[in-house]
C-alpha cells in the first residue's frame, strides 16, 4: 500500500511509500522523529565521517552511503544495496527506513527513485513522478540523471528518460519545459 500524496511540508520528512520516508538533515536528526514514525532503519547519505549519528537508537538499523551531491559522485554503486536494504526491511515485521541526506533533494530522492524502481517496478518517469508528487522540491543532480537512466537500462531495457541539450546544459528532458524561458 502506498501513501496517497500530501507530506508535512518541504523540509519535513515525507512518506514515499508505508514503508519508506525521505527527508533532509534536519528532518532526520529530530529526535521525536524516529519514535513517532516507528523508523527501524536509517540511511544516511551525507559526506560526514562518523560512523553512526548520535541521535539514532542502537536498536534503528543504520547505513551510512559517505558520498557528496557531485554530478561526477558515483551514486550508482550503491543503488542496488540500498534498494535492497529498504526492501528487506520493510519485509521483516513491516519495517520502516528513513533515506536522508544534506537538504532531501538530490541524493536521497535518487536513491529512493532507484529503490522504486527495482522493487515496486516503476519506471524512471514513474519514479520521479512519484517521489515529486510527495516531495515537491526534489531534483537529481544531473550526474545521478544519468546514472538512474543506464540503471533503469539495465532492470528494464528501454529508457522513459532521456537527456537533452538546453540553454543550461543538460538536462532531463522531463525539466525542459520549464527551462526553456531561462537565460
Amino acid at each position: 500500500m502506498m501513501h496517497q500524496p500530501g507530506t508535512r511540508g518541504l523540509s519535513g520528512l515525507c512518506p514515499i511509500t508505508d514503508q519508506l520516508y525521505l527527508s533532509n538533515s534536519r528532518a532526520a536528526n529530530d529526535g521525536d522523529v524516529i519514535p513517532r514514525y516507528k523508523i527501524t532503519c536509517i540511511i544516511n547519505v551525507t559526506e560526514k565521517s562518523r560512523d553512526r549519528d548520535a541521535t539514532v537508537p542502537p536498536a534503528v538499523d543504520y547505513l551510512h552511503v559517505p558520498v557528496t551531491d557531485s554530478p561526477l559522485t558515483r551514486l550508482d554503486a550503491h543503488f542496488d544495496q540500498v534498494a535492497d536494504k529498504i526492501q528487506l526491511v520493510g519485509e521483516h515485521g513491516g519495517g520502516r527506513t528513513l533515506v536522508y541526506c544534506n537538504a532531501g533533494v538530490s541524493r536521497s530522492a535518487t536513491l529512493c527513485m532507484a529503490y522504486l524502481m527495482k522493487h515496486r517496478a516503476m519506471s524512471l518517469l514513474e519514479a520521479h513522478a512519484w517521489v515529486k508528487s510527495r516531495r515537491p522540491i526534489v531534483r537529481p543532480n544531473t550526474g545521478f540523471w544519468k546514472q538512474l537512466i543506464q540503471y533503469e537500462l539495465g532492470l528494464r531495457g528501454n529508457n522513459t528518460v532521456r537527456m537533452v541539450s538546453s540553454s543550461i546544459g543538460e538536462i532531463p528532458h522531463i525539466y525542459e519545459a520549464e527551462t526553456k524561458n531561462m537565460i
